[in-house]
């Protein structure tokens, strides 16, 4: 039996954990980095749709909305957690049960969040799903996400 790999990662940001959540989900726009082959000129908006089912979107600079992931379940200020819905090549699965899966957890860490990130599910891919899981540890796929949030954490203003 083939064990199932995944790519876990966790960092602390400096917000409770109401306002990591609201940071992740509510503005991704600050933090967002596209996955997508060819994302356009110009500046990428990006959006999740905080609900079972919703979209999780980037709108590329040519005006092209594609979806990257779908919220499975979503319980804030706990916990999200997202069908993956990008290929290894960077284009957009739109079938949800073809996609990995994401997890993202929001412990309290005294005036902190530890923020967990488990991706996995891998094989859902194909054949090349261990290949993607090793892209998806390179620095400029999950780990710059991560450096967005923490800047994003230290630099958003709070309405």
């Amino acid at each position: 039996m083939v064990q199932e790999q995944e790519c876990r990662f966790e960092v602390l940001l400096d917000l409770p954990r109401e306002r990591a959540f609201s940071l992740f989900v509510d503005r991704p726009e600050l933090w967002w980095s596209s996955p997508f082959a060819n994302p356009g000129e110009g500046k990428v908006e990006a959006g999740i749709e905080p609900c079972v089912g919703g979209s999780c979107y980037e709108i590329d600079g040519d005006g092209r909305r594609r979806n990257w992931g779908t919220v499975l379940s979503i319980e804030a200020p706990l916990y999200i957690r997202l069908a993956w819905q990008v290929s290894q090549e960077g284009e957009e699965i739109a079938d949800p049960s073809a996609a990995s899966r994401v997890m993202v957890n929001f412990r309290q860490a005294g005036e902190a969040t530890r923020l967990e990130i488990v991706h996995n599910e891998f094989l859902r891919h194909g054949e090349h799903g261990a290949d993607y899981r090793k892209i998806m540890r390179q620095p400029d796929r999950w780990p710059r996400i991560i450096k967005n949030l923490q800047r994003a954490a230290r630099t958003a203003t709070w309405r």
